[in-house]
C-alpha cells in the first residue's frame, strides 16, 4: 500500500501545514478515511491547529512527541513503541473523529544536530523507513508537514515517504523553492526518492494576472504533475487553520466556496495514490484507540 506523502517546498510561506490539517479532516469527514498526521516542523504549526496550546505543552512535557520518538529510537538506540507517540481525538470538527498527530516540539531542531554531530543519519534513514513501514498498513493515509529546507530530517522523509506533495505560491520566489527541490530529487538517485504526487497552486489571487501566468507556466511542465483544484488566496482557508475549543461541523469551519474547493482538493489526492484500494475496513480495527479529548485537553498539573 503506497499512501504516506511528504509536504514540501524548500520556500517557506507557502500554506503547508493548512494544506495538511484542511486534507486530514475532509479525508476524515467526507472519505471516512483514517489519517495520520506527523508534524515534523519544529514550530510545530499543524499540531497547534490540530489541538489547544495546553494540549499540545501537555504532551511536549509528558514526552510524548515525534521528537521523543526519534530519541529514543535514534540517539538512544531504544526499542521504542510508535504508539506511544500518536494521540488521537484531535480536530475541532465534530466528524473528524478519524484524524490521529504524531504532535511536534522545538526541540526537533537540536535532535538533528546531534545526529550529524554523531553521524547517525544512517540508523534515523532505518527509523524513519520503520515507522512509515508500520502507519502505512494502519492508516488510510499519512501526511508528513516537512519544514522548509533540506534537513537531515526532511531527507529521510522524502526518501522513505511513497509521494511527495509540493504547495507552491504563484510568484518566482516560490517557484524557485521548487527548483531548488528538484535538483536536490536528481541528486543521488540510488538512494530513493518519493514519487511525484503533484504541485499544487496555493494563495493565488483569481484577480491578478501575474499570478494566472505563473499558474500557467507551471502547468505548461508536465513533469509538475499540477492538481487541477487551486487554492486561491482566501480568509476563510486562514481563519480555518485556528483551533477551537468548541467543536465545529466540517460547514461551520470550511464554509461555502473553500469547503467545496478542500472536497475536491482532498478527492483529486485520493485519485492520485497507488490503484490499489485502501483498506479502510482492516486499517479502523488495527489503528490505535483514540483517547478522549479530555485526556489531551489540559497539561498536567
Amino acid at each position: 500500500m503506497r499512501n504516506t506523502i511528504a509536504i514540501m517546498n524548500t520556500k517557506g510561506g507557502v500554506g503547508k501545514s493548512t494544506i495538511v490539517l484542511a486534507i486530514a479532516e475532509t479525508l476524515a469527514t467526507h472519505h471516512g478515511k483514517n489519517v495520520l498526521v506527523i508534524d515534523s516542523d519544529a514550530q510545530a504549526s499543524v499540531s497547534a491547529m490540530l489541538m489547544s496550546v495546553n494540549s499540545l505543552q501537555k504532551l511536549q512535557a509528558e514526552h510524548r512527541t515525534l521528537v521523543d520518538y526519534l530519541i529514543a529510537s535514534v540517539l538512544q538506540g531504544a526499542e521504542a513503541e510508535w504508539t506511544d507517540f500518536v494521540v488521537g481525538g484531535v480536530s475541532d470538527i465534530d466528524d473528524a473523529r478519524s484524524v490521529y498527530l504524531m504532535p511536534s516540539d522545538m526541540q526537533l531542531t537540536l535532535f538533528e544536530r546531534e545526529v550529524s554531530k554523531e553521524s547517525l543519519h544512517g540508523r534515523l534513514r532505518a527509523a524513519i523507513s520503520g515507522l512509515l513501514g508500520r502507519a502505512r498498513i494502519v492508516f488510510d493515509v499519512v501526511l508528513i508537514d516537512c519544514p522548509p529546507g533540506l534537513s537531515v530530517l526532511t531527507e529521510c522523509w522524502l526518501r522513505e515517504a511513497d509521494y511527495h506533495l509540493s504547495p507552491t505560491k504563484p510568484d518566482y520566489i516560490s517557484i524557485c523553492g521548487l527548483d531548488v527541490f528538484s535538483r536536490f530529487k536528481q541528486l543521488n538517485p540510488e538512494m530513493g526518492f518519493a514519487e511525484n504526487l503533484g504541485v499544487l497552486v496555493n494563495m493565488k489571487d483569481l484577480l491578478s494576472a501575474e499570478d494566472d501566468e505563473y499558474h500557467r507556466w507551471l502547468a505548461s511542465h508536465e513533469a509538475n504533475r499540477c492538481f487541477q483544484q487551486v487554492l486561491p488566496r482566501m480568509n476563510a482557508l486562514q481563519q480555518a487553520a485556528r483551533y477551537r475549543t468548541e467543536e465545529r461541523s466540517f460547514g461551520a469551519k470550511y464554509p461555502g466556496e473553500i469547503g467545496s474547493i478542500v472536497k475536491a482538493l482532498a478527492g483529486e489526492v485520493l485519485s492520485r495514490l497507488a490503484p490499489e484500494p485502501l483498506a479502510t475496513s482492516t486499517v479502523a480495527s488495527a489503528a490505535p484507540e483514540t483517547p478522549s479529548k479530555e485526556a489531551v485537553s489540559t497539561p498536567a498539573d
